[in-house]
């Protein structure tokens, strides 16, 4: 590689260089980007990936916050702190702030820095695009931090936004509905720029099928958020239409059906259950052979298994559905699909293990984070599973039980695989390497804290009690009160986080071009730690 200054200082090369840039012509131009410009007109996909894992973390601190202000008031029984309008107000903000704002735009964040190193690609295909794709982000997430302060707060119709509430709130509800709109918007481009990356920029030799796992779990989920984000954007129009301009879709007193906005929302709401779990299972395909020191256990089939996924998620929407008077068949069939689910799921996690099984395994923090991700992500993928069962959903429908199995989904799924990728890739985005032993300890401090959070809310919610309730009796006290304790520790553990990667960032010893001497040793681990701002001006070529 030609010497070009890294990414990590201000002083990098101007963008809008062709594939074959000079760099000692780059090197006498004045208009270096410096400061802010560097971050406002960002163009290269390694300043837009820091800048969407910032954004992300910054929106998983806040929908935090919020989310330990219900704790809060569920430490004990009777109203503490909170009235319940504002009660209902956080729980619903903490559920679109940690979706919309957190989980999706860190995996695109991860994708903008991964895809084209892991591709061998000079940049994202649509380099502008892509920085208007993040600078949408920080308004739409304004609005939302704004709805707090308007007449009547923010919404309180939980996240899934259900009609007939959201025809009855405040102006904090048109905020919000402008908030997606924005957000979707966002996620739309991101997905056409990583689609086209993907299939076009590939370096010469590297196959569909020698693709790295993560490319092809991004691929898949970038089609997906392409078919499902206008289905939510067409729900919340309607419901902005209900509101202000006289129709009467979702509000039963003009003849429109409250129903009907469940199975559009659901429409668009599984898929996005996936599109927030596949790169997170591409991040654990690329961590778990590196640790394992040995490829990847059924490559094809994993490839295989992500795309009947992706298909079957269009299937089964309804299974959020059974108690609003489905028929039987109806009943039937979404269970039964729900249930085929879990095998090309199952596959995946047999994968992972057959990797392991054998391997000389070592057990660095991404790779503990791997482990625990794999554990905690079948427990929840078993919960779902009787949630699948029509007679017994019937029965812990909304209920604890379900904030539990969601939880254990998208906490331990989606966040803790983004922590493995974070501390996996975090030698190769610094040039440092991370304090291994504070590492360890945000692993394990958040491991306990996590599951002394949920665990005992599957009780609760097998026990009868219902969610989005800011008081309940006193039988259920102590797994309320266990589970605002650890709360608190866990999110005093992801402050750990933060320290670990500043530190990271501001030194510690050097990285080398592949710490983890990887074994199938992807073409980012080619490059030197930290990449040069830009890379791959000559396409490496894949034997």
């Amino acid at each position: 590689m030609s010497a070009v200054t890294p990414a990590v200082t201000p002083n990098a090369l101007p963008h809008g260089h062709g594939p074959v840039a000079d760099h000692t012509h780059d090197a006498a131009h004045d208009h270096v980007p410096t400061g802010w410009r560097r971050w406002l007109y960002a163009t290269n996909h390694k300043d837009i990936g820091t800048m969407y894992l910032w954004f992300s973390f910054t929106m998983f601190l806040f929908g935090g916050t919020l989310a330990l202000g219900l704790r809060l008031e569920l430490f004990q029984p009777g109203l503490q702190f909170w009235r319940p309008e504002f009660f209902n107000q956080l729980t619903t903000m903490h559920g679109v702030i940690m979706v919309f704002g957190a989980i999706m735009p860190a995996f695109v964040g991860f994708a903008n820095w991964q895809v084209p190193l892991m591709i061998g690609a000079p940049d994202m295909a649509f380099a502008r695009m892509n920085n208007f794709s993040f600078w949408l982000l920080p308004p739409a997430a304004l609005l939302l931090l704004v709805s707090f302060f308007v007449p009547g707060g923010a919404t309180a119709a939980g996240w899934t936004l259900y009609a007939p509430l959201t025809v009855q709130m405040g102006p904090g509800m048109d905020l919000a509905i402008f908030a997606l709109h924005i957000m979707g918007a966002s996620s739309i481009m991101g997905s056409i720029n990583i689609i086209t990356t993907i299939l076009n920029m590939r370096a010469p030799g590297m196959t569909l099928m020698k693709m790295p796992m993560f490319v092809w779990t991004w691929l898949i989920t970038a089609y997906l958020l392409i078919a499902v984000m206008p289905v939510l954007a067409g729900a919340i129009t309607m419901t902005l239409t209900d509101r202000h301009f006289g129709t009467s879709f979702f509000n039963a007193a003009g003849g429109g059906d409250p129903v009907m906005y469940q199975h559009i929302f659901w429409f668009f709401g599984h898929p996005e259950v996936y599109i927030m779990i596949l790169p997170g299972f591409g991040i654990i395909s690329q961590v778990i052979p590196v640790f394992a020191r040995k490829p990847l256990f059924g490559y094809a089939s994993m490839v295989y298994a992500t795309a009947s996924i992706a298909i079957l998620s269009f299937m089964v929407w309804a299974h959020h559905m059974f108690t609003t008077g489905m028929p039987v068949t109806g009943q039937l069939f979404f269970m039964y699909a729900t249930m085929l689910i879990a095998v090309p799921t199952g596959v995946k996690v047999f994968n992972w293990i057959a990797t392991m099984y054998r391997g000389s395994m070592t057990f660095e923090t991404p790779m503990l984070f791997a482990i625990g991700f794999i554990f905690v992500f079948t427990m929840g993928g078993f919960t779902g599973l009787i949630l699948a069962l029509a007679p017994i959903d019937i029965q812990v429908q909304d209920t604890y039980y379900v904030v539990a199995h969601f939880h254990y989904v998208l906490v331990a799924g989606s966040l803790f695989s983004l922590f493995a990728g974070a501390y996996y890739w975090l030698p190769k985005w610094t040039g440092h390497m991370y304090d291994e032993k504070l590492g360890k300890l945000h692993f394990w401090l958040s491991m306990i804290f996590f599951n002394a959070t949920f665990f005992p809310m599957h009780f609760l919610g097998l026990a009868g009690m219902p969610r989005r309730y800011a008081d309940y009796p006193m039988q259920f006290a102590d797994f309320h009160a266990v589970g605002t304790i650890s709360a608190f520790g866990f999110g005093l553990a992801q402050i750990l986080f933060l320290y670990v990667i500043i530190k990271c960032i501001r030194g510690g010893p050097q990285a080398a071009a592949d710490p983890w001497h990887s074994v199938d040793g992807g073409l980012e681990w080619t490059l030197p730690s930290p990449p040069p701002f830009h890379t791959f001006e000559t396409p490496p070529v894949v034997k």
